[in-house]
């Protein structure tokens, strides 16, 4: 193609949502007020649009999230203004889901991409989850109303409970709260260190769970 038919074919698109995924891996946020994002997200950005650290709603350490599994965490920005954001994160799939007003999603920190001011949010941690760091397994609790985008590493897949998944596979869930299953065939089997051997347990029939083809590497206890 020439040049301006590279133009054309890649310019963004035109459209109403404050949240638009301009392909696949690239967010546009038609920016008017305020979001919250993963900080280092920003690859782009038009008009008058501001950027400063924002604490977690935890206290203590300011402007992060922390992942699950892990003692790290993962840091977010506040950008304020108009204009257009443009988010992506390590070529990871961005996908976008609107919560209506009290509606939850669970989300691990490191797949949290970007959300709305409206939405509350809140570092949970589950302590009871065998096989992590004596943290526990944290992640965030998003509740709506408002857009919010989370990444995951290839095409995600969404499960109803009962099921049990690989914790390092797993980015989210909704109307439902994970417990702990250890698999001692699973153990017996390919060792104490594989991640397979700890999962997370599902049960009741609400809700949904969504993980990923890839696995995050969490250190085990």
């Amino acid at each position: 193609m020439n040049v301006d038919e590279f133009v054309t074919a890649n310019e963004p698109k035109d459209g109403g949502e404050t949240f638009q995924l301009e392909n696949g891996k690239l967010l546009d946020i038609t920016l008017d007020g305020t979001i919250i994002a993963k900080a280092g997200s920003m690859i782009a950005y038009d008009g008058d649009i501001s950027f400063e650290g924002k604490s977690s709603a935890e206290g203590g350490i300011t402007g992060f999230l922390k992942e699950k599994a892990t003692s790290e965490g993962t840091p977010v920005m506040e950008a304020t203004g108009t204009g257009h954001l443009y988010l992506a994160d390590q070529e990871k799939k961005i996908q976008v889901l609107d919560l209506d007003p009290g509606q939850e999603i669970s989300v691990n920190g490191n797949d949290v991409l970007a959300f709305e001011s409206s939405v509350d949010y809140e570092i949970r941690t589950i302590n009871s989850i065998a096989g992590f760091s004596a943290g526990g397994l944290t992640n965030v609790s998003l509740v709506g109303p408002g857009s919010v985008a989370i990444t995951t590493h290839g095409e995600p897949l969404v499960l109803e409970p009962p099921v049990r998944t690989d914790p390092s596979a797993t980015v989210a869930w909704s109307g439902t709260t994970p417990g702990s299953h250890v698999d001692n065939a699973l153990s017996n089997m390919i060792g104490q260190s594989s991640d397979e051997t700890y999962q997370l347990e599902f049960t009741g029939s609400d809700g949904f769970v969504v993980v990923q083809p890839y696995e995050e590497q969490t250190p085990q206890q």
